[in-house]
């Protein structure tokens, strides 16, 4: 990827550390409004569109569990390692990984157009979706994943994205399950992948 893009990504990944750390403390922990559950409240509706130019919502995924991942296709380092690494652990699954559901939110609907998206996924495991919309469409499905994003200006007149970097792991019913860290060690994200093929529907 374009080296001086990532030197900017790190300086910006730098300024925004305390705040992404702040992010996953919220998706980990449970919220007062939860205590009775002790599952934390994350997921909801939404209205996409696929990479196909399709309209998609949080029904579309109904039925299997799923790994979502929000990020976007001009990121540096991050998003490729993350579906790179995703794609191994969707090949390690072998036939149960179609048991589940792969999905890439953009949180750069500015730039990243169904066609684009497209293009961008043709290097990963083609299982894996990508979801992109108006720039309201991002921003609600995101504030219902608790997901952090910010536009970091660059010197040339154009923009990175610091953003929050884990797969959330949901299970059919679009319930959250827990999630995948960035570059979290193979055997602990096959496992976590693994119990939530078990959660899939038999029928």
């Amino acid at each position: 990827m374009r080296a001086r893009h990532w030197i900017v990504m790190v300086t910006a990944g730098v300024a925004g550390f305390a705040v992404v750390a702040l992010a996953i403390a919220l998706v980990v922990a449970p919220q007062q409004t939860e205590r009775t559950t002790g599952i934390a409240a994350i997921g909801g509706p939404f209205t996409l569109v696929d990479d196909t130019g399709a309209t998609v919502t949080e029904k579309t995924l109904a039925g299997k569990p799923y790994a979502i991942y929000f990020g976007y296709t001009y990121c540096p380092e991050v998003c490729p390692t993350t579906l790179f690494d995703l794609s191994r652990w969707i090949k390690e699954l072998g036939p149960d990984a179609d048991k589940l559901n792969y999905v890439f939110v953009t949180i750069d609907p500015e730039r990243d157009t169904p066609k684009l998206m497209r293009a961008y996924l043709s290097s990963f495991d083609k299982r894996i979706r990508g979801f992109t919309g108006t720039p309201e469409q991002i921003a609600t499905i995101a504030k219902e994943y608790r997901v952090y994003y910010r536009k970091i200006p660059t010197s040339d007149g154009s923009y990175l994205m610091d953003h929050s970097a884990m797969i959330y792991l949901m299970d059919a019913r679009g319930k959250f399950d827990t999630i995948i860290a960035y570059q979290e060690k193979d055997t602990t994200a096959l496992a976590k992948l693994r119990k939530l093929v078990a959660m899939a529907p038999t029928s």
